[in-house]
């Protein structure tokens, strides 16, 4: 049977490292591991060049070589025989290569070593597969029309919703319903600052909401960074992200940050770039038990899924910017109960309550401006417009993105199950419960 290159498209996932063979131009042979061998197309392939070595004299010596690479669902092996035709230092392959590297680098404690000099580009003559003695059995997974489907269903989903955390929860949920991940995160990007914010999640120990990736760091930031795709399809070799994690109040109360959830023998993970109106909105992320568990197919699939989810935050942030409503309703909001100490730390606008931390930044300070409302005002119902229009909370000009951090505090509150509660009464409208007086230090 006739192969050619999109038939070995397993073994362009890197979980079996390659072996290209050459030869210096008197004829001495030299045999190297290659990290990354990508399918550029129907007759070429990009190999990654990270170092300074006999390889790369080899091919521009003598530019025919042979590359053996293994499909990792069954351990059958290819021979292809190629020619060097050109080296590349910059482009969208590299930029994409360069990316992928960085984030597995990275895991590994390599970052200052592993650092990709050049893609080389070479044209494969012939495609040969390498005789086994036995029998090889090859795992099966869902077609490309399957998740093509699947990604088209949760796309009319998000298209309904327009509020942001339904958006979010649409979005976590059918990844789980329609295309059979359980372990998901959706993170959004502070419109000021060089991080990622976690605004849902679906599948851990615990939700990690408001937990924070920085720009660049590990899978989730560099996707960010780089805005490209990023995908791991075995992490045997890699350093778990999430095994050095602890999440207890104890370690909040005394670091003041969130810990991001993680699955500590994660096999497979992909990190996708929402971008919208050529504007970064977040990262959507999905990890594994499995190796394998995400392929070019089903990146393609969750990639339409990330879009649509950046339009869908982005029309909907605009549309609650756009809204004038005004206070509708008053009331005191405070139930019958024990007081409770919310403690403000005005420094980092860190809030405590009874002794527990609960957020810090702007969601903190909107918190304690609503609670300062409603001890000096006795009302308990209030507006988006208001709050951007109050010079006390220092909102940003530029970017406020104000119910994003709204749904943030809310979140939070529920999760530590607080004796406040911050409910949506419409568009652009919240309340704000008490299960008891709250008493309010700033300090």
């Amino acid at each position: 049977m006739s192969l050619g290159l999109r038939d070995l498209y397993a073994c362009f996932d890197g979980v079996i490292p390659s072996i290209i063979a050459t030869a210096s131009q008197d004829g001495v042979p030299n045999i190297s591991y290659l990290s990354h061998v990508v399918l550029v197309d129907d007759e070429h392939v990009a190999l990654s060049n990270q170092f300074f070595s006999k390889t790369a004299a080899n091919v521009r010596a003598n530019n025919h070589a042979a590359v053996l690479l293994v499909d990792p669902r069954d351990g059958e092996q290819y021979r292809l025989a190629v020619s060097f035709e050109r080296s590349l230092g910059s482009g969208a392959l590299f930029d994409a290569m360069a990316a992928q590297l960085r984030a597995s680098s990275v895991q590994l404690g390599m970052e200052d070593v592993m650092r990709l000099r050049g893609v080389d580009i070479y044209r494969v003559v012939s495609v040969h597969a390498v005789r086994s003695p036995a029998a090889a059995t090859v795992s099966t997974s869902p077609t490309a029309s399957l998740h093509l489907a699947a990604a088209a269903t949760l796309a009319g989903r998000i298209a309904e919703e327009g509020e942001i955390g339904a958006i979010v929860d649409a979005v976590l949920d059918g990844l789980r319903d329609g295309f059979g991940y359980r372990h998901t995160m959706l993170l959004l990007k502070e419109p000021m600052g060089e991080r990622l914010i976690t605004l849902g999640s679906r599948g851990y120990a615990w939700t990690g909401i408001g937990s924070e990736v920085a720009l660049g760091d590990a899978v989730i930031g560099t996707a960010a960074a780089e805005r490209c795709v990023v995908r791991i399809n075995d992490m045997s070799r890699i350093r778990r992200f999430g095994s050095a994690i602890r999440a207890s109040a104890a370690d909040e109360n005394r670091t003041r940050t969130i810990a991001l959830p993680g699955m500590p023998d994660a096999m497979s993970q992909i990190a996708l770039p929402m971008v919208a109106g050529g504007t970064l909105r977040g990262v959507l992320f999905l990890e594994s038990v499995q190796r394998l568990a995400f392929s070019k197919e089903v990146e393609a699939a969750l990639s339409i899924v990330a879009s649509q989810t950046a339009a869908a935050l982005a029309l909907a942030e605009n549309t609650i910017g756009n809204e004038q409503s005004l206070v509708t309703s008053q009331g005191n909001g405070a139930l019958a109960g024990r007081p409770f100490a919310v403690v403000h730390h005005t420094y980092d606008d860190s809030v405590f309550i009874d002794n527990e931390y609960l957020i810090k930044g702007v969601p903190g300070r909107l918190l304690v401006h609503l609670l300062a409302l409603h001890l000096r005002e006795g009302r308990a119902d209030f507006t988006n417009r208001e709050m951007r229009l109050s010079d006390e909370l220092r909102l940003p000009d530029f970017k406020d993105n104000l119910e994003t951090r709204l749904l943030l505090l809310r979140r939070r509150l529920e999760e530590k199950a607080a004796p406040i509660k911050l409910r949506r009464t419409g568009r652009g409208r919240l309340r704000l419960e008490l299960a008891g007086p709250a008493l309010l230090q700033s300090i």
